[in-house]
């Protein structure tokens, strides 16, 4: 069985019995960074697992290998840097290639930035669209930005610390009266919530620079 084990975003105290059953009893973990998961397993006396890494450089060698793991009858578990692995993350990689060789593959639900954060943005989440982190092109964030004023509903994006100006510069130029949320370090020690239109919030992040992991939220117009 593949198991895609969702784990958490800052606080290691959001993790199901569930996923620390199956880290406990699984033959392999494979990790985008693991250091990040050794953290995790330490957290909870988890000892003796196999790790490996498994990110956009190694995703194609690693999948290989891992399927081959699979193919033995062996229980793997993937795990992303934070929240649910395949969003924004080459998780998805390996689920499309063991669902091409009809490996079970079992999700092991939990935290996501992008659904945290939804939740308390208080705007319509009947409808929305996470776009993931925009794009470094400039072409490429036009378009983007040309799709979000066209769809009538909720759009949410992930950022980090070293592009939050420069994109929430940009949302400003193109959507500055759009009610906005943006979330920094959901579920840490200094997690703050900013809400405002977009053009407001933009002057607070470049007035006080903060740090950390992002989730921005546009409304509708």
């Amino acid at each position: 069985m593949l198991y895609i084990c969702a784990t958490p975003i800052g606080n290691l105290d959001d993790v199901s019995s569930r996923l620390i059953s199956v880290l406990r009893t699984v033959d392999l973990i494979c990790a985008e960074d693991t250091r990040r998961i050794k953290k995790l397993l330490s957290r909870y006396e988890i000892k003796g697992k196999k790790t490996i890494s498994y990110n956009d450089r190694n995703k194609e060698r690693r999948t290989k290998f891992i399927i081959d793991v699979l193919k033995k009858d062996h229980d793997v578990a993937l795990v992303s840097d934070a929240g649910t692995p395949g969003i924004s993350d080459p998780g998805f990689y390996l689920v499309r290639e063991a669902a091409k060789e009809k490996l079970d593959i079992s999700p092991v639900p939990g935290p996501s930035a992008a659904i945290a954060a939804l939740s308390i943005s208080g705007l319509p989440t009947n409808m929305f669209t996470f776009y993931g982190f925009l794009k470094k092109k400039q072409g490429k964030r036009e378009e983007t930005v040309s799709i979000v004023k066209e769809r009538n509903e909720t759009s949410v994006f992930y950022e980090s610390q070293y592009r939050i100006e420069k994109t929430m510069e940009f949302f400003a130029e193109h959507l500055p009266d759009r009610p906005c949320m943006v979330c920094r370090e959901l579920t840490k020690k200094f997690e703050e919530i900013f809400r405002s239109t977009v053009s407001e919030i933009k002057d607070r992040i470049v007035e006080k620079k903060p740090k950390g992991e992002f989730v921005i939220i546009i409304g509708k117009k």
